[in-house]
Formats: C-alpha cells, structure tokens, sequence
C-alpha cells in the first residue's frame, strides 16, 4: 500500500531538485550545486539532509566513507502533493482556478500553449 508523498520545506525541496537532477549524491555534492544560487553552509544543508533521512524524504547509504543520499520519492509525487495543497488552500479544491490563474499570470509562448491544449484534448478523450 502506498503511502502518502511527505510534503518538503523549502530548504528540503532545494535539496530534493539537486538529487532529481544529480541523481545519488554526497553532501557535499549537494552543496556545491546548492551554493551556486544561494548562500547556504556545508552544516546546515547536512544537518538538513539528516533531518531529511528521519523523516523520509532521502535514503542514505553509508557503506562508503562519504554517505551518499537518493530522493526517497520522485519528483512527481512531491509535485502532486504540493499542488493539492496549493490547490486547496487558496483555490478551494478547484483545479480550473488554479489552471485559469496560472495561465493568466504566466508568459507561456504558443508552443507551450499548443502543448497544454494538447493534454487537454487527450484528458477529454480519456474521460469519455
């Protein structure tokens, strides 16, 4: 049975995408691309990567001398979970409120556009 995705804070999430993009990584890895966009010391992203082994959200191997942690859940799940929390909390569960404010607050160009009504096309089919 599967469980409910585990909803990441922020600082949780940055580190999440780093191990999406990487793939299996050592703290220090982890920092290194962390610090290229933001100040964040060494201790504090492990601490927070200990803190993410506790509740779930990374595995850590510890067979080598550097401890290489792995998302435990993908990016889509985490996605999932954060969007039903957006949506209900300041949309009231409407999925078109969200679609129709996102829509009109971005800059989506026409391929991107094309590519949303193509999904909304085969999401109409499906439904049938």
């Amino acid at each position: 049975m599967a469980t409910d995705p585990i909803r990441p804070s922020d600082g949780e999430l940055a580190i999440l995408r780093v191990l999406w993009d990487r793939g299996p990584s050592t703290v220090r890895d982890v920092h290194a691309d962390l610090s290229k966009g933001r100040d964040m010391g060494y201790t504090t992203v492990l601490k927070l990567m200990q803190i993410m082994v506790d509740k779930g959200l990374v595995t850590r191997d510890e067979s080598a001398r550097s401890h290489v942690y792995q998302a435990a859940q993908g990016e889509g799940p985490t996605q999932t979970c954060l969007l039903r929390e957006l949506m209900d909390k300041a949309f009231e569960g409407s999925a078109k409120s969200l679609v129709l404010r996102a829509l009109s607050e971005s800059s989506a160009g026409t391929a991107e556009l094309e590519e949303i009504q193509a999904t909304l096309d085969r999401l109409r089919k499906e439904r049938r």
